[in-house]
């Protein structure tokens, strides 16, 4: 690869066309995504591709352009460039970060019945790094982190490889007073609304027909937190979502309920607690009472790992900012 450049203009030669191809994606939609990620002008003919705008944003294009011909060339990446990948590799390079010496180690990840699941940010590869070496892992960060998603993707993994023999999904619906009997319909149809992020991310990880075939068998189950008391989980990959909103009584109720060969999750985000003011959240007692403790791993996501739009991640910054 080869380049020319004036003081706002960067011409790069590109040696492989085949690769050049699947940068700019179908009908030049990669293209577009960094042209509106780092300003910057951009055009493509034959093997070359033209930068044009603000010093600052040429050299941050141009970096995003190298980095992402050099993937190529390392990563199997059938006839398409993901556009995830792509947006990953953008953020990176926003934040300062070359991604040729990323520190995100995508050694460890998850297997699913759809697709590989890999981490996007430092954090989550240390979030992934926890959870295959822990029986229990607190996940704690603000919305977009991916601490939820990446518990799926665990968990199904586990059930997969048959390392477990089912999923168990929980979260305390604070919202309805945990009186799940006023909700019209069965058990499952009472906390769905609940639990619809969770459903998300196994929609996304196995067939429909699997997952529905899942939870008619067991192999999936749903457990209002209220209805956890003085079981035993075994064999079991236990997920508990928004688990700010537990009160320390069940917090402890559920970390008890751990029985043989079994592994659990707890997500949440303190910044988001529901509990009436006064009550201390049950994770986070939790979290101060077990930091120390021998198979229990605890992952701080922040801000950098906020993998959703990157609006978002300048929301929470611009309400942090209020806050303090």
């Amino acid at each position: 690869m080869s380049e020319t450049a004036g003081n706002k203009q960067v011409c790069l030669e590109f040696d492989d066309n085949e690769r050049l191809s699947l940068i700019c994606g179908q009908h030049n939609r990669h293209l577009a995504r960094i042209e509106q990620a780092l300003h910057v002008g951009l055009s493509s003919f034959g093997n070359q591709i033209t930068i044009a705008g603000e010093q600052k944003n040429v050299d941050k294009a141009r970096q995003a352009f190298t980095s992402l011909y050099h993937q190529l060339s390392s990563h199997d990446t059938g006839t398409d460039l993901s556009a995830t990948l792509v947006d990953d590799l953008l953020r990176q390079t926003e934040n300062g970060v070359d991604p040729d010496k990323s520190p995100i180690d995508k050694s460890v990840f998850a297997t699913t019945w759809k697709k590989n699941i890999y981490p996007r940010t430092a954090g989550q590869s240390a979030y992934f790094k926890l959870l295959k070496e822990n029986e229990v892992v607190f996940g704690l960060g603000p919305a977009g982190t991916g601490k939820t998603y990446m518990a799926v993707a665990w968990a199904v993994d586990c059930l997969k490889r048959r390392l477990v023999d089912r999923i168990i999904l929980s979260r305390p619906a604070v919202e309805a007073g945990e009186r799940l009997g006023f909700l019209p319909g069965d058990m499952k149809e009472k906390v769905d609304p609940y639990l619809r992020p969770l459903y998300d991310a196994l929609y996304d990880m196995m067939p429909s027909q699997k997952f529905d075939r899942m939870l008619s068998s067991g192999e999936i189950e749903i457990a209002p937190l209220a209805f956890m008391r003085g079981r035993t989980l075994t064999n079991a990959f236990v997920i508990i979502d928004e688990a700010q909103n537990t009160t320390p009584v069940q917090m402890k109720m559920v970390l008890t309920r751990l029985g043989e060969d079994s592994r659990m999750i707890i997500t949440g985000d303190l910044s988001q607690i529901d509990l009436p003011s006064g009550q201390l959240s049950g994770l986070s007692d939790a979290v101060n009472r077990l930091e120390m403790v021998k198979g229990i791993g605890i992952i701080r996501l922040s801000g950098e790992d906020i993998v959703r739009h990157s609006v978002v991640a300048r929301i929470l910054k611009a309400y942090e900012t209020r806050q303090n």
